[in-house]
């Protein structure tokens, strides 16, 4: 490919000055290795929609990217509501490229024809998501990039049934992108934002209506029992306010806010990766609630989507792992549902306990691919089969949704559960501490220790193409102490499966009953990501809390095996 052509014949259909004299400067410097990279392919388009750097070539978020999508997903959509009034929801976070880029989708629908709703500030994804489905859109667009670096910026995409899209939605909106033409030459209506015609900003009372369906599904406590005071931080995403107004409504009133995190900004300047998982990413939370001797810390993700909980144990603060959050809120919300028939759902690499946890309150269960596109499909699909209502999801990348308010990841609402499960706790004379060691003691001690091997670029993305292929053609016979006693290879059987297991990138290691190892490239980052999930029973003498040590140990050493296994250290 001779990216130097690659490079002048997309600065010909950019319509923005700065990435153009971008792509200009490289050409000019001979940076053929940068060109390469920015001009090998075009960002891929798939079931989370478009993620990557923002800078200038088709591999990149930029202007001409966002413009050439829109297109795509208008014609997708013209093609297939060619009668529809109803609208596209379109919103963003606050990353420092999000205003233009909803401009852009704004502009590229409305002069398509097509009716938009759109968030005139940064907003939550959930609330986009809400929107969505409330306000019974075609589709909808959040531009955010979640919790990934500053440099980078998103094009997530929801179906009109106000979950995100899944294959074969995916390929037939890439392959009307591919058609699209250059971006210069897409129509857009530049003023659809100002003048309220086809495009107008969402009904002002949304997040009020939001609030009272969270609070319909609510299982609202004793009057009596003890508030938790909470420490909460957005990591300067846009859900700081939003979140305080959601727990105050349900009677939080005692929630300190870490006030150099709270007001939205997309350079994130107090945290090296604006991930609450991430080491350091909750310093500034951990500080301030051993100061004011907060209950817990309650921290969202930059578009608000995830939650992540820290609770005092020992004296120490420990944070919780989503795994753990997503057993709790599941026997929580099972133990106070109205629900005859509650279904609830996690993500094939979460924890196999939830399967146990539903057993005990003979509710439904289902495993869904990586994702929450998957959950809330399979949801969907088992709702309309009859097999019951879907009350509880989670996914261990801290992503949990109670209840049928929002059809994917809502760390708005999941905060407001978090805080109720801990008043519930309070009410009945025990800690969240205390409720998990139950678990344990009834459904055996499942540990969860996630290991990411970070891989950057295209030779990144070759060496975990082939690392996979390793693995699935030899398969370890042993890892630890534990026979590999099967191997299922994801990417073959589909057809065996529900619609919510599709083909995909993923090996899994049967452990027996010891449990398992799954490992599989990430969907939106440089990464090939192994999950070790390993059981063991708590007799009644035991510490629970020390044996979980020794699992994790386990669990851990495991993980470097198997990552050693793959050739990658």
């Amino acid at each position: 490919m001779d990216v130097v052509a690659s490079a002048r014949a997309w600065i010909a259909g950019d319509p923005d000055a700065q990435t153009r004299a971008e792509l200009e400067a490289l050409i000019a410097a001979d940076d053929h290795a940068e060109l390469a990279e920015r001009m090998a392919g075009s960002l891929e388009f798939g079931t989370a929609g478009l993620r990557g750097a923002v800078a200038a070539g088709s591999n990149r978020m930029n202007r001409a990217v966002v413009i050439r999508t829109t297109r795509g997903l208008a014609d997708y959509l013209l093609g297939r509501f060619p009668d529809s009034e109803q609208p596209v929801v379109v919103g963003g976070d606050a990353r420092p490229s999000t205003p233009r880029f909803v401009r852009d989708t704004v502009a590229v629908l409305a002069a398509a024809g097509i009716p938009v709703r759109f968030f005139a500030d940064p907003t939550p994804t959930p609330l986009i998501a809400y929107a969505a489905r409330r306000l019974e859109a075609l589709a909808a667009v959040a531009v955010t990039a979640s919790h990934n670096p500053p440099a980078d910026n998103g094009y997530k995409v929801y179906d009109a049934n106000a979950a995100q899209i899944v294959p074969p939605v995916d390929a037939d909106i890439a392959s009307a992108i591919a058609a699209a033409g250059p971006a210069k030459t897409v129509p857009r209506l530049r003023s659809a934002m100002d003048d309220g015609e086809i495009a107008i900003p969402v009904p002002s009372d949304l997040f009020d209506r939001y609030l009272a369906e969270v609070e319909a599904v609510r299982a609202v406590p004793p009057g009596s029992a003890p508030r938790p005071s909470i420490v909460h931080t957005p990591i300067h995403g846009v859900g700081g306010r939003f979140v305080v107004q959601a727990l105050a409504g349900a009677g939080y009133h005692e929630v300190v806010a870490v006030a150099d995190q709270f007001e939205p900004d997309g350079r994130f300047p107090t945290v090296a990766f604006p991930n609450p998982e991430e080491p350091g990413a909750l310093d500034h939370a951990l500080a301030l609630a051993g100061e004011v001797g907060a209950d817990v810390i309650l921290a969202n993700d930059p578009d608000t989507d995830r939650l992540a909980v820290a609770l005092r144990f020992g004296g120490v603060w420990r944070p919780l792992t989503g795994n753990q959050v997503g057993v709790l809120l599941a026997d929580y919300v099972l133990e106070h549902t109205a629900v005859e028939a509650p279904i609830v759902i996690n993500s094939i690499v979460s924890s196999p306990m939830l399967a146990d946890i539903a057993a005990a309150h003979r509710a439904g269960f289902a495993q869904a691919l990586t994702g929450f596109k998957w959950i809330w499909n399979a949801a969907l699909d088992l709702q309309a089969a009859g097999a019951g209502r879907f009350v509880f999801g989670y996914e261990e990348a801290l992503g949990y949704c109670v209840g049928p308010v929002v059809r994917d990841k809502d760390g708005i609402g999941a905060a407001v559960a978090f805080a109720d499960l801990m008043t519930w706790a309070a009410a009945d004379g025990v800690t969240v501490w205390d409720r998990l060691a139950g678990l344990y003691r009834r459904h055996g001690l499942w540990v969860s220790v996630p290991h990411n091997l970070v891989r950057p670029g295209t030779e990144g993305g070759a060496e975990i193409a082939a690392a996979m292929e390793r693995l699935a053609a030899a398969p370890p016979e042993r890892l630890g102490d534990h026979e590999v006693v099967g191997v299922t290879d994801y990417r073959r059987g589909a057809d065996e499966r529900p619609r919510y297991l599709p083909a995909t990138s993923l090996v899994a290691l049967d452990l027996g009953a010891a449990g398992r190892v799954l490992v599989r490239p990430s969907g939106t980052e440089p990464k090939l990501k192994i999950y070790v999930d390993l059981r063991a029973e708590v007799a009644p003498g035991d510490d629970v809390w020390q044996r979980e040590a020794q699992q994790r140990a386990a669990a851990s050493a495991i993980g470097d095996e198997t990552a050693a296994t793959l050739g990658l250290v």
